[in-house]
């Protein structure tokens, strides 16, 4: 008996078994079987069988004894790899660098506790890779510490990559939350987690005008924003070397102090926006004027009181509409807190509300939106009367839509336009922040008990930023964001909305690449990565032999991304 293959001309070959003998000259034969409907490597193995071949399970030849997730700690360390990172840190590989590269790698894939990660990376291949297996958390604090020591160094050969002379520089600070009493640094604060009641933790994180972060800065959490800046203008002078550069902030930061003080060191430009005051100060003036949009959607303008300055106003239509809109909500939201305490008041006939009694419920009321400015009220015992400030929210509405974008560059070396993208590109700080504070990184909660191990956390959670950035752009075409946003930026209208690309659109709308394949969140892609896993086998004759480790095959999309890495440009990017 054998197996033959017969070809079909338009349909699957027919897969027969069969038996042959001869008559006379002639070789006769009989179809026993049709196996066409059998699996291929059932097909195979009846074949081996045919020929006398001994067949057993595979099991009784070996089993797989362990199985560890690779492919994103594969991926991880490829880009480490690409990007130089592990030289930056330590220009030869020692037992501190192995840890820092591993917590960083863990804080990609599995954010948690310095004791979590030496649990968690012996799930998966990470403590293999760098021989990290055996570490104990303490050895992990030790390390940061190194690290800690090591931060300028670092952070001048990033900037040394990064940052160039007459380029623009992002800025922007931010907070976190911390648990516990026992960090010097946890202060009282502007609290922008919305966590009331516990201390918060400071710092400000520095970028090139990609947002390619180069360096952040730790501070006590009751630290004002704009008493940052002078740190960061020394440090891009004197520990950078840089002598010309435009520094990017918002105007929170960039107070008027603050640029006063920048002025005194010459070389130092700046980029920074104009608070609601002075443009409505501009408008009253005569040097603003709406008109000036009607068929432009920005006009540079001058006025004595910014003297040396550049002025870019600039008018967006959908900004407008949405101010309009939120405003509107929010008086509607303070007339209704409004009308109730007047008909509080007009209801209590025996025991009237006292003027202080309706004022601190009044007060409760005007703080929850914020509309204090536009409404009047008279307060007496048992009375309350109140209307709204027309005339104030008229010259309020005269300002939406409207902003204006300052710098002290000239026009030789920053165009009005290129000076209102490099305020906007401000976002990419903040994106920064998000991916930090966020599912991504977790820099927060903060647990760290002494002053040095928290900025050596944060300075750890930018370093898993730095790695994570580069990889967002290498894998941007799996990815649910545009890949032809970098350089739409520095050609699109600068005031406009912005557009997605036609390629954006359409793999949002497919949810599939130019490819073929589906597209991924960073998070989906690095869990699929985890799929690809290394196996260590052994001969079931053997059990105490040596181990086979084997790799699992790639899918087209895990084959797709790790292309992807190698065709990354990587140092020189």
């Amino acid at each position: 008996m054998y197996i033959e293959t017969i070809p079909n001309r338009s349909s699957p070959p027919a897969i027969l078994l069969r038996e042959a003998r001869r008559e006379g000259k002639k070789i006769v034969k009989r179809t026993l079987a049709n196996l066409s409907h059998w699996p291929g490597e059932q097909i195979e193995a009846f074949r081996l069988l045919l020929r006398g071949e001994r067949l057993v399970p595979a099991s009784a030849l070996f089993r797989v004894e362990r199985t560890l997730p690779h492919g994103h700690v594969e991926a991880i360390l490829r880009m480490i790899e690409k990007l130089g990172l592990d030289t930056v840190i330590a220009s030869k590989r020692c037992r501190e660098r192995d840890l820092i590269l591993a917590m960083i790698v863990e804080r990609l894939i599995h954010p948690r506790s310095k004791l979590a990660n030496t649990r968690h990376w012996n799930d998966t291949t990470l403590s293999e890779e760098l021989s990290v297996a055996d570490v104990d958390v303490d050895e992990l604090y030790d390390a940061l510490d190194w690290l800690l020591g090591r931060q300028k160094h670092i952070e001048k050969k990033l900037a040394s990559r990064h940052l160039e002379e007459g380029g623009l520089v992002l800025y922007d600070v931010s907070s976190s939350y911390y648990e516990g009493h026992t960090c010097p640094l946890a202060r009282r604060g502007h609290d922008r987690d919305g966590r009331k009641g516990l201390p918060i933790i400071v710092y400000g994180v520095m970028t090139n005008s990609r947002g390619c972060p180069v360096t952040v800065q730790v501070y006590p959490g009751n630290t004002g924003d704009p008493t940052t800046v002078s740190d960061q203008v020394d440090k891009l002078r004197e520990r950078f070397g840089l002598s010309h550069v435009v520094l990017v902030a918002d105007r929170g930061m960039l107070t008027q102090a603050r640029i006063d003080e920048l002025k005194d060191h010459p070389g130092m430009g700046w980029i920074s926006a104009l608070r609601s005051g002075s443009i409505r100060e501009l408008l009253e003036q005569g040097y603003l004027q709406r008109s000036l949009f009607d068929r432009q959607n920005m006009a540079e303008i001058r006025s004595p009181e910014f003297p040396g300055e550049r002025l870019m106003a600039c008018y967006n239509p959908l900004l407008a509409d949405q101010r309009r809109r939120k405003r509107e909500e929010l008086l509607a939201a303070t007339q209704t807190k409004l009308a109730a305490i007047a008909a509080e008041v007009a209801r209590r006939k025996r025991k009237l509300l006292s003027k202080d009694q309706i004022g601190v419920k009044l007060g409760r009321a005007i703080d929850r939106y914020k509309m204090a400015k536009h409404f009047e009220w008279t307060i007496e015992d048992g009375s309350f009367r109140w209307h709204r400030r027309e005339e104030s929210i008229r010259a309020e509405a005269e300002l939406d839509g409207i902003y204006v974008i300052r710098t002290s560059e000239p026009k030789d070396r920053l165009s009005a336009e290129d000076a209102v993208r490099g305020y906007k590109s401000l976002a990419q700080v903040e994106r920064v922040f998000r991916c930090m504070k966020g599912t991504d990184l977790r820099v927060r909660p903060i647990y760290h008990h002494t002053e040095d191990h928290v900025r050596a956390h944060i300075f750890l959670c930018l370093l898993a930023y730095y790695v994570e950035w580069h990889l967002r752009t290498a894998w941007s075409p799996l990815l649910f964001q545009d890949e032809d946003l970098p350089q739409a930026r520095q050609t699109r209208d600068a005031v406009a909305p912005a557009q997605s690309s036609a390629k954006a659109r359409a793999k949002k709308n497919d949810r599939q690449t130019a490819d073929g394949l589906p597209v991924q969140s960073f998070d989906s892609l690095l869990t699929h990565l985890a799929s690809r896993t290394r196996n260590l086998c052994r001969l079931s004759s053997q059990p105490s032999g040596a181990g086979l480790t084997q790799i699992t095959e790639p899918t087209p999309l895990q084959a797709r991304a790790m292309e992807l890495l190698e065709l990354y440009p990587g140092q020189g990017n």
